[in-house]
């Protein structure tokens, strides 16, 4: 008696992948929870560097969560992710060495006008 294979060998399915309705339900509180804690801030009455410090860490960790989530970010390639990361990061050092340079330029030509 010859054993027939029931499993087809190299053949892949064409079925997309899909991914728990809980682990979308359970990103979805964590969110709502973080913007919980984003409106705190406000009742709290927090002032100061404080208050944007936290306003601003709630809003990236909500902006991350959806971006590696809900865009399926979090499944891609390490490419993708670089080309959708690095441009805006360097926009942000650009930016801060620009702020320190108008600071240099401001002190600057305030010694120089009110100095005689």
């Amino acid at each position: 008696m010859m054993k027939q294979h029931t499993e087809k060998q190299g053949v892949t399915s064409n079925v997309p992948q899909q991914h728990p309705i809980s682990m979308y339900l359970k990103v979805w509180i964590l969110l709502f929870v973080l913007s919980a804690c984003s409106y705190m801030v406000d009742y709290f009455q927090f002032q100061g560097m404080l208050r944007w410090t936290l306003i601003l860490a709630f809003m990236f960790l909500k902006a991350g969560l959806i971006i590696m989530v809900f865009m399926h970010l979090a499944w891609e390639r390490l490419a993708v992710k670089l080309l959708l990361f690095l441009p805006p990061i360097a926009i942000l050092i650009f930016i801060v060495l620009m702020s320190s340079e108008a600071d240099y330029v401001f002190i600057s030509r305030m010694v120089s006008f009110f100095n005689p």
